[in-house]
């Protein structure tokens, strides 16, 4: 190994960061950086991929380069690394001009562990001088997604990153993301200019902790204020299409007593900052956003992610709810979805202005997306059959699993709602189509005369509910399709021949319910609260608030809610004891260790409790000089 050792790694893991083992590939993908190599890191979100670039940038010679995508980001994981020791700063014109001088001092002086930069500020002729001339340790290019036109959220700017390698020469790049399919990845190498030595790295897509379920969309804001009222006081995302939707729902769940702000892009910037501020650092707060949020959020305790409305693709929907349960702890990814999204979101592929070759590969991931949601297996094997990745068994602990659905022979009921469709011309939507399956006498139907069709009536034994769920499967199954041309209206394909002539049998699934069984015993949490418990619990809260008031971090930056339920569940007397709590590194240790030591002594509920001592070194810069 060129510079450093796993050894210095494996130190630095256990004293600054306070974690006894590294997880999955980061070993391996830390000595590869640790040894000059470049390298391709796919993992899931709360996976640890930050840690791969932060070790070797801090045991390398030099300062180590982030490029990210969003000011959010860097100041996250700016202000978390502050609080572990290390030296890190941020670039981005949200800092004053004395405050970015003295940083460029800094980094000309070569005293940064880490600097982070957004890929446009990165590319300025100014920058690339500034960092031509000082030695870099290593250059992570995180979100590396962003650099691929056939990934889920493609960025101009991160298309003029491929100079770096001729920039500085010799220094490993590092491109990580946590969704990226195979043609992705092959994309992401070839746009950075990674060469064929380019080692890759694809962990495992699973998040076990978190519980993924669909529900066909009836009257969403109902479902969605059930699905809320079970999770009072926890914080979560909910994801809405448009920015009017995002407000409304806002105010809704505002009024049914939620702590709830609404989050998207045509809000001035000073009222996004304070949505995300309050969203960080309170307890129980729920951002209504629209994608616009949630890059780079940092957040472990986030409970639920729940979108009202389709994501675009698979890639997406598994970055937005990768959101949820980063510290480990179950969480809910729930969604609800009915045939005008179907609808809409196809409208919005055609009538793009992209080329053909990317609208069929768009069509594609919504193809991909749509099929998933429909699914009648283990929700989790099929999200991570995408991603080619293999679960060896159901998971037990999405909605398929813990309810399985009906399936029956839908035949019949597909020949009828096809021959509607084709007998009224195919030029209308749904809504008139299921009116003239189920013979209901409305103006348009009188108008058009399609009381006299042989369809009309034949499928009054269902619910107007149930076709359009029909409706949905068989557009999912490529059956019909809605013609933007003729403003929506459904038409057939030319696989639906063959189901009118009874050539092909069409399975169809049941909407039902969903019957609750309780929590998978898998995911049972690691430390569980017991009732006497409680107030201490709080206390430790109150003593993290405080201490993260004090220091102008969120509270999960000071200690994460499973490191607190440790130290519940161990109850340590002594700073040693503390140490051996996972998430309690030596500058934590140094700089928090004695207020929760307090903290777990005091009687719940007396004057004292959780305040934390008054000391002059708790405020102190602790920072690691072992290079």
């Amino acid at each position: 190994m060129i510079e450093g050792t796993m050894e210095q790694a494996r130190d630095l893991l256990r004293e600054v960061y306070g974690y006894t083992d590294f997880r999955d590939t980061q070993e391996q993908v830390i000595g590869a950086a640790l040894e000059g190599r470049d390298t391709l890191v796919v993992m899931p979100t709360g996976g640890g991929k930050s840690l791969c670039y932060q070790l070797p940038s801090i045991i390398r010679p030099g300062t180590g380069l982030v490029v990210s995508p969003l000011i959010a980001l860097m100041q996250d994981q700016v202000s978390a690394l502050r609080q572990l020791g290390v030296r890190a700063e941020f670039l981005n014109s949200t800092l004053e001009y004395g405050e970015q001088r003295r940083i460029i001092d800094e980094v000309r002086a070569g005293t940064l562990d880490l600097l982070y930069l957004a890929p446009e500020r990165l590319l300025q002729e100014n920058t690339l001088s500034l960092l031509a001339s000082v030695d870099l340790s290593l250059i992570a290019i995180d979100e590396a997604h962003c650099v691929s036109q056939w990934g889920h959220d493609f960025r101009q700017d991160y298309l003029g990153l491929n100079v770096l390698d001729d920039q500085f020469p010799g220094v490993p790049r590092m491109a990580l993301t946590a969704t990226a399919d195979a043609t992705t990845r092959d994309d992401i190498l070839a746009k950075l200019a990674f060469g064929p030595a380019a080692e890759r790295f694809v962990s495992g897509f699973d998040r076990p902790n978190i519980r993924y379920t669909v529900r066909a969309k009836t009257d969403a804001n109902a479902q969605l204020r059930a699905f809320l009222d079970e999770r009072r006081g926890q914080s979560g995302i909910v994801y809405a299409m448009t920015r009017k939707k995002t407000e409304s729902i806002a105010e809704m769940l505002n009024a049914r007593g939620f702590k709830a702000v609404a989050y998207h892009a045509g809000l001035p910037g000073d009222v996004r900052a304070a949505c995300q501020s309050r969203f960080l650092r309170e307890d129980g707060v729920i951002v209504v956003a629209t994608i616009a949020f949630g890059m780079g959020i940092d957040k472990p305790d986030v409970r639920f992610v729940a979108h009202v409305d389709l994501p675009k693709s698979i890639e997406a929907y598994y970055q937005e709810t990768g959101r949820a349960g980063r510290d480990g702890e179950h969480a809910d990814a729930w969604m609800v979805y009915g045939l005008q999204d179907v609808v809409r979101m196809r409208q919005m592929v055609d009538m793009s202005e992209a080329d053909e070759q990317h609208k069929r590969i768009e069509r594609g991931k919504l193809d991909a997306l749509l099929g998933w949601c429909e699914v009648t297996t283990c929700r989790r094997r099929a999200l991570l059959r995408y991603f080619g990745d293999d679960l060896p068994e159901d998971c037990g602990n999405c909605d398929v699993c813990l309810s399985p659905p009906e399936t029956q022979d839908g035949t019949t009921a597909a020949q009828k709602l096809l021959s509607a469709i084709y007998r009224t011309g195919q030029r209308f939507g749904a809504a008139h189509v299921i009116d003239v399956l189920r013979g209901k006498d409305t103006e348009k139907v009188r108008q058009w005369r399609h009381e006299r069709l042989s369809t009309f009536g034949i499928g009054a034994d269902l619910s107007a509910t149930e076709w359009r769920s029909f409706v949905r499967q068989l557009m999912v199954q490529g059956y019909i399709f809605a013609d933007d041309a003729r403003f929506g209206g459904l038409r057939l394909t030319a696989d639906a021949r063959e189901v009118l002539r009874g050539q092909r049998t069409v399975l169809l699934r049941k909407d039902a319910a969903a019957k609750s069984r309780g929590r998978s015993t898998k995911q049972q949490e690691t430390f569980e609260i017991s009732a006497e418990d409680e107030g201490l619990w709080e206390t430790l809260r109150k003593c993290r608030r405080d201490l993260a008031e004090e220091a102008g971090v969120p509270p999960y930056v000071v200690f994460h809610d499973s490191t607190l339920r440790e130290m519940l569940h161990r109850r340590p007397t002594s700073l040693a004891e503390m140490l051996s709590i996972h998430g309690v590194g030596q500058a934590k240790l140094e700089r928090y260790g004695e207020a929760f030591l307090d903290a777990l002594q005091a009687k719940p509920g007396s004057a004292d409790a959780g305040e934390q001592p008054a000391q002059a070194e708790m405020g102190e810069e602790f920072s690691w000089q072992g290079r």
